[in-house]
Parts: structure tokens; sequence; C-alpha cells
């Protein structure tokens, strides 16, 4: 059995890259994992991987974006399983340019995804996280709740051509940073993980074959100069980009039962990369 067992978890993002690697990794630790994520296909995928090794999982697509989503992913989560005790803010995209070629839309789309989207989340999951403590309490159970959201290396020092991105993955830190002091009442924990530079298909080489992802029908491209990825890893003191398993074992720490006092922090997860 893992050390999850019996937990239920949220992961938004995950059918593809670091969000996968989580469910994968949370799910074989014990927990039932709702996998929530924009396209149908791969959260399909995903869920049948996870069931097929045995383990517990269920799909819930839709737009984090969309008002109005929270609230039905956080009622189907307890409809389907009873209960929620992990929640992970993973869901998000890049789209980068220098600041005279940055668009309102543009502006408005990294914020929505990275800061209002969470926000809408948490707040839907507040009221049954109020109920849930205080059964707890007249209970005398003692049971920790987790809430791990996902922000940037870009959200704390900054990076050239993400000045949306940075700002949203920023205020997610602050929304960290605050909920941990406005939960704590709960025996909720509230942190954040920083990525560094992981491989995903966010970050490959566009030099070649210029990846693009499909959002509300515009195409945006992904990825970075190899050259510039280059620079990346040499900065990075362990020598390597990361992987998304890696990822997912930084999420992973601030889930199980040794984190329990551990909350409004902010974990790096960049191969000692510090700015």
């Amino acid at each position: 059995m893992g050390v999850l067992q019996g937990r239920v978890a949220i992961v938004t993002g995950a059918g593809r890259g670091i969000g996968r690697a989580i469910a994968h990794k949370l799910a074989r630790e014990g927990a039932s994992v709702i996998v929530s994520d924009l396209d149908a296909d791969p959260a399909t995928a995903t869920v049948a991987e996870i069931t097929a090794q045995g383990f517990e999982a269920s799909e819930f697509v839709g737009d984090v974006t969309t008002p109005g989503f929270a609230e039905v992913l956080i009622q189907t989560t307890l409809d389907r399983y009873g209960d929620i005790d992990i929640i992970v803010n993973n869901a998000g995209y890049i789209w980068n340019s220098t600041i005279q070629k940055h668009s309102d839309d543009q502006w408005q789309a990294m914020i929505d995804v990275h800061a209002t989207a969470p926000f809408r989340i948490l707040r839907a999951a507040s009221h049954y996280f109020r109920e849930a403590a205080k059964k707890d309490t007249l209970a005398g159970r003692v049971h920790c709740r987790k809430v791990v959201n996902i922000s940037s290396v870009s959200g704390i020092f900054g990076a050239a051509t993400q000045l949306a991105y940075s700002a949203g993955k920023a205020a997610l830190v602050g929304i960290t940073k605050t909920l941990a002091k406005e939960w704590g009442r709960y025996n909720i924990t509230v942190n954040c993980v920083a990525f560094g530079f992981i491989e995903t298909r966010l970050t490959q080489p566009y030099d070649v074959v210029p990846e693009k992802i499909d959002v509300k029908g515009q195409q945006l491209a992904v990825g970075l100069p190899e050259a510039n990825m280059q620079h990346m890893r040499n900065s990075i003191p362990l020598g390597r980009a990361g992987t998304p398993e890696d990822a997912a074992g930084a999420v992973y720490l601030l889930c199980i039962p040794e984190s329990d006092y551990i909350s409004g922090q902010v974990l790096v997860c960049g191969g000692g990369l510090t700015g």
C-alpha cells in the first residue's frame, strides 16, 4: 500500500507532460486521481495507463479558464470519491514574446490560466474544506489536506520574453502564501513548486519543426531555440534539464504526510538553478 492510500487527488493539466507524470506518481502511491485536462484524448489515455496498472483514476475534461469550471470539477470529484485531499494546480501553457509584441489578449490569457483558474478552483474547494475540517475536529480526527500550486522560476526570477507568463506565475506564489495563512486553521498546507527547465513539448527546440498547441482555436507556437536551451542547460548545476518524473517527485514531496508541517513555501525544482 502506498503512502497516499485512501486519498483523493485532483491534478489539472494531467493529460500530458508534467501533469501526466504527477497523476501517475500519486496514483502509484495509492491516491484516487481526477485527471483533468482541456483535451479529451490525452486525459482518456492517462486514465487508461493508470488503471491498466491497477490504480484508480478518472477523467474530467474541460477548460480551467471557463467560468463555472471550478465548481463542476469540485462537485464531480466529491460525487465520484466523496472527499478531496490533494489539489495540484498544474494546468497552463506558455505564450512568449517581448513586451512591445505583447497583446492584451496574450496578457489576459496568461493571467487567466496561471492565476485566475487556480484561484477559482481553490475558492470552489474552500466550502468543502471548511466543512470537512469541522467534521474532522468533531470526530477527533487529525487529517491534513494538501494544495500544491505549480509556478516557475520565471515567476520568481523573471525571464526575457515571458512577461505575462512570469506575472501569472508570480501571482500564484502570492496566492500560495496568502492561503497558507488563511487555511492553516483547517489543517490544510498550501505550497508551491517552481519548476526550472523541465523537458516537455512546451520546452522542446523549435528550430527544426516548430510545435504548435491549439488554445481555443488559436495555434500558438511553443518551444525554445536550441541555443537558448543549451545556455539553460549550462546554467544548471546538475548539468541537465529535468524530466517530468523529476517534476512529479517534487510535487509528491508536498503531498505526503512527512510534509504535514510545511506550508506557505516555494520549492524550486530546477537542478540547483537559483536565477
